[in-house]
């Protein structure tokens, strides 16, 4: 059996996550000593270890708390798993596209940056244009 502390430092996880987890159900509740020190076992650290790995890859926590009751359920369809894992895969794709974006609007407003005074500076002055960057948003720039 093990403490928190033990569980949190084998699965990499903080000590208020795990008690998190446990208050929103994604992690059962554990057992207590006599002295009421939550206790776990290896069905535990698994289902930690799950769970943070998920999180690694980015999913909400509603799509583990699926993910982990698929897997609890193993005569149901894999495919009901690849429907979550496509939701989490198109996310990521989107994020990706977003950042580009902001990459590609760095790029040019640092090389449309030429001068040596701040008061110069095509940067701030971008950043300070509100305007432009409300009509950015609406086009779906950002």
């Amino acid at each position: 059996m093990l403490s928190i502390g033990t569980l949190a430092k084998r699965t990499g996880t903080k000590v208020q996550t795990i008690r998190y987890y446990e208050q929103i159900g994604l992690m059962p509740e554990p057992g207590r000593t006599g002295g009421g020190q939550r206790r776990y076992g290896d069905a535990e650290l698994d289902r930690l270890a799950f769970i943070r790995h998920s999180r690694d890859l980015g999913f909400p926590l509603d799509a583990i708390r699926e993910l982990l009751d698929l897997s609890d359920s193993p005569e149901r369809s894999c495919a009901q798993v690849d429907d979550v894992a496509r939701k989490q895969l198109k996310a990521v794709q989107a994020r990706i596209a977003r950042l580009q974006s902001l990459e590609t609007e760095l790029r040019r407003m640092i090389g449309a940056c030429q001068s040596d005074r701040v008061a110069d500076c095509r940067i701030l002055e971008v950043l300070r244009d509100h305007e432009e960057c409300l009509s950015d948003h609406k086009g779906g720039a950002l």
